[in-house]
């Protein structure tokens, strides 16, 4: 336990901490002037109004003509470091996501007063950790770093009215640095309507980014659920074509109220001509879609865990019925599937027997609430798969 700590307070040193500052100050000086921007333009327009309506005031709401940043997980990232420090360790298996922080003054980033002295930035640490094999919790990680970036840095702790959050995320033996650019997550940016399993919008943007979708492509999410992923496609792929569809009526009509919602905070936006979003929500059956055989390029589905939703004995029969079903409609050859599930032994065994439709690319191990879950890039064969009775 001790030597793992001591290695994340020597990973303070040997990180590359100049450009992730570089770009939290970039980040933070382009908040400022946005702010001033607020409030500068409702007095111009408060007293234009004065002038014309006989002194009567009426304030107009004020719009920011700039665009918000709706990136997946807004960090800077210092660099991923394989973690020997958490090898040897061992301990809780699930996420702990507690906060500490520590330190005092500017080393890299620090504003300067009125007086022109050095201005002392306050930061805290927020350790996110998952894996079964820690023999320390996240508090004393978060603990221990933090003392570490205080010694590095000298800048001062605060646990609440910070400068800097130094995000510490611990995946079983691998680490990862970051400096947050926003206050708060991005991860339910275009979710209103909830659903038991809703996945979070940074997720879902990962997985979409992992496939590299082209203009025009026909993007399928067969269990879209509340519509995370097609809503994050159809708002950052705008050039692609989103279809999304689940067999629950109820995780259908969730979906079109969070469709509904971007539609209502995309009118309310000022640059906005509000041409809608290219994306439609069907309820259909996963395994017998309406669709012809090989025409969709891409598919990006959450697989049920088989925990709060399903069970992992159907999952047996559900899984190997899915990727057939997807299979047959994705384009052969040049198609791709990009699949999120926390039940990876099914899903291996699944896509033993699916071998001449799909082959793996790529593995990315995630964190889902806790949970120990892959993403899987597929890649169609060439071989066809068997036809259906057409739907045209």
């Amino acid at each position: 336990k001790e030597d793992a700590l001591k290695d994340l307070e020597d990973l303070v040193k040997k990180l590359p901490w100049t450009n992730p500052l570089k770009v939290w100050e970039l980040n933070n000086s382009l908040k400022k002037r946005k702010t001033k921007r607020k409030k500068h333009n409702p007095q111009s327009t408060a007293s234009k109004e004065k002038l014309n309506d006989d002194g009567e005031e009426e304030e107009r709401d004020q719009k920011d003509a700039s665009k918000q940043e709706d990136c997946a997980q807004n960090t800077a990232g210092v660099e991923p470091v394989s973690g020997r420090d958490t090898e040897e360790t061992q301990g809780s298996d699930a996420k702990d996501e507690l906060q500490a922080g520590s330190g005092s003054e500017t080393k890299a980033g620090g504003g300067k007063t009125s007086e022109g002295e050095a201005k002392v930035l306050k930061f805290r640490v927020t350790c996110n950790r998952a894996g079964d094999k820690h023999s320390f919790t996240s508090n004393e990680a978060a603990r221990d770093f933090g003392g570490a970036v205080q010694e590095h840095f000298q800048w001062k702790a605060d646990m609440t009215n910070f400068d800097v959050e130094v995000l510490l995320n611990i995946h079983n033996n691998e680490v990862v640095v970051g400096i947050a650019l926003t206050e708060e997550s991005l991860h339910r940016r275009n979710i209103t309507h909830f659903g038991p399993t809703t996945l979070r919008s940074t997720l879902a943007y990962g997985m979409l980014r992992l496939c590299d979708p082209q203009p025009t492509d026909i993007i399928v999410d067969p269990m879209c659920g509340t519509g995370a992923i097609p809503i994050e496609g159809a708002t950052e792929w705008p050039s692609c074509y989103h279809i999304a569809g689940d067999n629950n009526p109820q995780a259908v009509k969730r979906a079109a109220n969070n469709i509904c919602s971007l539609l209502k905070k995309n009118e309310n936006k000022e640059s906005s001509t509000s041409l809608g979003i290219p994306l439609d929500i069907v309820q259909w059956d996963i395994c017998n879609l309406p669709l012809r055989t090989g025409s969709v390029d891409i598919i990006v589905s959450d697989m049920p865990f088989g925990k709060r939703i399903g069970s992992k004995k159907k999952n047996w029969d559900l899984y190997p019925a899915c990727l057939m079903e997807m299979g047959r409609i994705c384009t052969p050859g040049t198609g791709r599937a990009v699949l999120l599930t926390q039940d990876k032994k099914c899903f291996a065994k699944a896509l033993s027997r699916m071998g001449h439709i799909w082959r793996k690319g790529q593995t990315v191990w995630v964190n889902v609430g806790g949970l120990h879950a892959a993403v899987y890039l597929l890649k169609r064969t060439w071989e066809r798969a068997e036809e259906k009775r057409s739907f045209w």
